[in-house]
């Protein structure tokens, strides 16, 4: 594929709930699951449209570089938190139900970002709020090899 054919940028929709409490210390999770218990501390949102599995190849191929940046922005009601990670080779985009950000460098079917500069416990509390109560989520992921 042609460098400017590469898709660099991905949109994840999913919805907020009521168990919504981000308390995690080292990951953030969106999940296309249409259920939380309260244990789910590091989800952010249920019944994402996207998982690992559906993103496009050559997003993963440019997440999979030790130097990539990989940006995820989330939006919800008024609010807007911005978490910024790694690349790593072991990323394999694979998992068919949830996507997570790891402050660690541990690297699961799950994993989209290693070495991430936040973790759900840091969000802004205006956009938990917001997702505690349902809000709909806007999740854009960006890769910069």
């Amino acid at each position: 594929m042609d460098e400017r054919e590469a898709v660099r940028e991905v949109t994840v929709r999913a919805s907020g709930h009521e168990h919504v409490s981000a308390e995690h210390a080292s990951t953030f999770e969106v999940t296309s699951d249409d259920w939380l218990t309260p244990a789910g501390d590091c989800i952010l949102a249920v019944e994402a449209d996207t998982t690992p599995a559906d993103v496009p190849r050559s997003f993963v191929d440019a997440c999979r570089s030790r130097t990539a940046t990989i940006t995820a922005e989330f939006r919800a009601a008024d609010a807007t938190e911005t978490v910024t990670g790694h690349g790593h080779p072991d990323l394999s985009y694979e998992g068919d139900r949830s996507m997570v950000g790891r402050t660690s460098d541990h690297v699961d079917e799950r994993t989209i970002m290693i070495g991430a500069d936040k973790a759900a416990a840091e969000f802004d509390r205006r956009l938990v709020t917001a997702l505690e109560r349902g809000a709909p989520l806007t999740v854009t992921l960006r890769v910069e090899p």
